[in-house]
């Protein structure tokens, strides 16, 4: 079963940007759809992007639209997620997930993803 890790997470100021990626320790994610999904104090976890396994597209949602950018790393065994002209608005625990079943991103649902990461805080603070 692949358990991702997470790391990158940390403190920027507003404007700045920070790099998460995402690990399976002995898995290669190089054929799974991995999201990135977020989740800020109160608020339910939400959908920020997602990459389709293989040579799959990836998706954003409107908040990170032209901000942020998921991309397969290291070979294609990780998988990043850059992201720019960070918005206090984008503090939360970042989580990734992997969707084993081969369904894709679809709608970018929690429920379709099968394996969580623990989460890396992302703060954006001036």
């Amino acid at each position: 079963q692949p358990q991702p890790v997470e790391s990158g997470g940390g403190v920027v100021r507003p404007g700045g940007s920070l790099r998460l990626s995402c690990a399976a320790t002995g898995f290669n994610l190089e054929y799974y759809t991995i999201g990135w999904f977020r989740q800020a104090p109160g608020k339910e976890r939400e959908g920020v992007s997602c990459i389709g396994g293989g040579r799959g597209g990836s998706t954003y949602e409107d908040p990170v639209k032209g901000r942020f950018t998921i991309a397969r790393d290291n070979g294609r065994t990780t998988v990043a997620l850059q992201m720019n002209s960070l918005k206090p608005e984008d503090t939360a625990v970042y989580y990734c997930a992997v969707e084993s079943t081969g369904q894709g991103c679809g709608n970018l649902d929690i429920k379709d993803f099968d394996y969580w990461g623990q989460g890396t805080q992302v703060t954006v603070s001036s």
